[in-house]
């Protein structure tokens, strides 16, 4: 059975930083796309980022480019989310994704596996 389980959220302070974790069992990712969504109060949930095998296989929501970095550690099975200079308006539920193709996109529809997220909260 596949599990992905998210870590790392929390409260935080605007301006500040934290790390999210996605630890995946069950089966190996290594050749697969991996991504973050979120989704805050009363809103849909939007795509964060995604990344394929390697790094240039990497894709980011506008809002986040420059500040949020994706990255995968394939010997743990593990993607993270390096998430600096957070604001207000990032508050949301982090969730991990993984797809079967090892093609990154944007679609939450073309994600097979999904963890039950994180809770980020951004606010003085």
């Amino acid at each position: 059975q596949v599990q992905l389980v998210e870590s790392g959220g929390g409260l935080v302070q605007p301006g500040g930083s934290l790390r999210l974790s996605c630890a995946a069992s069950g089966r190996t990712f290594r050749n697969n796309a991996m991504a973050w969504f979120r989704q805050g109060p009363g809103k849909d949930r939007e795509f964060v980022a995604a990344l394929g095998w390697s790094d240039p296989y990497i894709k980011y929501a506008n809002s986040v480019k420059g500040r949020f970095t994706i990255s995968r550690d394939n010997a743990k099975n593990t993607v993270y989310l390096q998430m600096n200079s957070l604001k207000p308006e990032d508050t949301a539920v982090y969730f991990c994704a993984a797809r079967t193709s090892a093609t990154p996109v944007p679609m939450a529809g073309e994600y097979d596996y999904w963890g039950q997220g994180t809770q980020v909260t951004v606010s003085s």
